[in-house]
């Protein structure tokens, strides 16, 4: 039976500081909340209007989830899970980090593009969109489950790395010229600023994707779309050297 309590609950985790306070968040859709479950992610509570799940479950009506479903058409379940522990991790390998990124649904589809290029590790700035906003968590359906998320100080971090700080930049040199390493940070910008002044001065190697078209005439690429431009060619650098 679902409560007032359950929808009192559900609706606060659409915003961040009631998903930080319960440290929990919402999942929706069968497929989304089985990769959850197949996960190490720990379950709160599932609702569902059909028995699918080899789980505890809340039978409810249509017109009950409806009234709890953050989408616009509601797809026959929704679950609440428990935010984990941050676990704080070495940076080897590629490493994708996040300068200010608004768009929940640029930050769900970054986080797909992690999990398929087998980038394991994300940083992103402390302004960066929460990655268990309902929008966000429905954009990756279920990479989040695969891709180890770190909020920190960009700067503190990147002041501290090692190896080569990759940005990307309008008038940087094109990444199709590049010979590129299999061990780096790639910083990605915000979606009108690009990366930011403090970061930027850290930036070792400033790399761009060249324009092609007769004009010249569009502005910038979608972050989300850069990043699968930008990740794919170093991987198939790291294939070829």
């Amino acid at each position: 039976m679902l409560t007032k309590s359950h929808v009192k609950l559900i609706t606060s985790l659409k915003q961040k500081k009631f998903r930080q306070e319960h440290q929990l968040f919402v999942v929706e859709g069968i497929k989304g909340i089985q990769e959850f479950l197949n996960s190490n992610f720990e379950l709160y509570q599932l609702f569902s209007t059909e028995a699918v799940f080899n789980a505890e479950i809340i039978l409810i009506s249509e017109k009950e989830l409806q009234k709890i479903s953050f989408l616009k058409s509601p797809n026959t379940a929704l679950a609440i899970f428990r935010i984990p522990a941050v676990v704080q991790k070495e940076l080897n390998g590629l490493i994708v980090a996040l300068d200010d990124v608004r768009d929940p649904g640029n930050l769900g589809t970054i986080i797909r593009l992690c999990d398929w290029f087998g980038i394991h590790n994300l940083l992103c700035s402390q302004s960066t969109v929460d990655c268990y906003n309902p929008k966000v968590v429905q954009a990756t359906m279920g990479s989040l489950t695969r891709v180890h998320i770190q909020y920190v100080d960009l700067e503190g971090v990147l002041e501290d790395y090692q190896n080569e700080v990759y940005g990307t930049f309008m008038d940087g040199e094109t990444i199709y010229s590049e010979t590129l390493p299999s061990s780096c940070v790639i910083i990605m910008g915000n979606e009108a600023n690009g990366i930011s002044e403090p970061v930027k001065r850290l930036v070792t190697k400033k790399i761009s994707i060249p324009r092609f078209g007769n004009l010249q005439a569009t502005e910038s690429l979608n972050v989300a779309t850069a990043t699968a431009i930008i990740l794919s060619e170093f991987k198939r650098n790291s294939i070829e050297m």
